[in-house]
């Protein structure tokens, strides 16, 4: 069995302190684990490990509405990111598809990013993630309350 395919058993496991409420049919598609190539294993470990960076999840909502943004404009919109960064995530979107750049051959040198379809494909992954937490947010907010008031988050044996 490969990493991707560990990942997904894990969580499809039942949490054991909820109650399991799936009947045999739905039990046996929940635990249902696909098996992939090598390749698309790598492939997609390599692709989280990018779309859960907080920069590339905002250059994808920057560029949501499918309209050409240059780098500045970018960086304006996107608080926080650095120069360095910001070309950084930019150059691995491009490689993996999921942004275009466009170079005009103008003085000064006119640079567009633009979302691909596979970028656009990939939005409303990435917005499930907001949504996520957007549902469980007064849940994590508590854990986290719980957490710091419990002897300094050391962990109770």
């Amino acid at each position: 069995m490969g990493q991707t395919e560990e990942i997904l058993l894990r969580w499809q496991k039942p949490v054991d302190d909820q109650p399991d409420h799936s009947t045999n049919t739905t039990e046996a598609a929940r635990h249902h684990v696909p098996s992939y190539t090598a390749e698309v294993e790598a492939l997609t470990l390599e692709l989280l490990g990018h779309i859960a960076d907080k920069w590339t999840m905002l250059v994808l909502e920057e560029l949501a509405d499918g309209k050409p943004q240059r780098f500045m404009q970018l960086r304006k919109a996107i608080p926080g990111v650095s120069q360095k960064m910001l070309t950084q995530t930019l150059r691995q979107m491009e490689r993996l598809g999921l942004v275009t750049r466009q170079i005009y051959p103008v003085i000064p040198p006119r640079v567009e990013y633009r979302r691909t379809a596979l970028g656009h494909k990939l939005g409303p992954v990435v917005c499930h993630q907001w949504d996520w937490v957007a549902d469980h947010a007064q849940e994590m907010q508590a854990a986290r309350k719980q957490f710091d008031h419990s002897s300094n988050g050391a962990p109770k044996d």
